[in-house]
């Protein structure tokens, strides 16, 4: 499978629905800029999962087709969205005291790096590029789970996933999954287990893609058309 832009694995909403795949219902997620934001759409609305964003909206979904935006109800990457009934709208100060205190049960980030144990590096690229630190460091420490989203290697085709992290780090050992183009992949103790890969990926595609060991679960050994 190739995406529409010619490359390998899933296409960005086919990514984001495996992201959605992973949160369970009745979950408070915080969604980061950049890929996250894709999540929402493909997230079932009957699951009651609660969406947060750092600049204060709690409870807030992807807009339908053809509904008219609102400039005021924007997500963290100024995209427009709309409010659930019963949501609430706080302080950026409220906003991150959930955070911080532990009431989020998942979020979901973008990144530059992910290491073999789970080191995020988020917020540098590198060569003088600063992305902001924005309120990574306190959603990384503060989740109960960190799932990452973000493309397997960068723009010039270096490996995003690797051994140890050579980018300033955003927080150690915090990332429980790592969702690209190309497979989803689980930080465990003794290592980075591929629990599905895209249709059309095997395993050699992907460990010649990543500059980390990988190991393969009895259900990944080889990729397997989606329904």
């Amino acid at each position: 499978m190739t995406t529409e832009s010619g490359r390998a694995g899933w296409a960005k909403r086919d990514q984001a629905r495996q992201v959605a795949a992973l949160l369970e219902p009745g979950w408070v997620v915080n969604l980061g800029v950049g890929m996250p934001v894709a999540v929402p759409t493909e997230v079932n609305p009957d699951h009651g999962i609660v969406f947060h964003c750092e600049n204060g909206l709690i409870g807030y979904r992807a807009l339908a087709d053809l509904e008219a935006p609102d400039p005021d109800i924007i997500d963290a990457r100024c995209e427009p969205i709309q409010l659930n009934k019963g949501a609430a709208v706080v302080s950026h100060d409220l906003s991150f005291a959930i955070a911080r205190g532990g009431r989020l049960d998942a979020t979901v980030l973008g990144a530059f790096q992910v290491s073999a144990n789970g080191d995020l590096a988020n917020w540098s690229a590198g060569g003088g590029r600063v992305a902001g630190i924005g309120g990574a460091m306190d959603l990384a420490v503060g989740a109960k789970r960190v799932i990452v989203m973000m493309r397997h290697c960068d723009r010039a085709g270096k490996p995003k996933i690797v051994k140890r992290c050579s980018l300033p780090l955003t927080a150690v050992g915090c990332v429980d999954v790592i969702v690209t183009e190309l497979a989803v992949i689980r930080v465990r103790p003794d290592g980075l287990t591929v629990e599905k890969l895209a249709p059309g990926i095997g395993p050699d595609h992907l460990e010649g893609r990543t500059a980390a060991p990988l190991r393969f679960t009895s259900h990944s050994p080889k990729a397997v058309e989606e329904p």
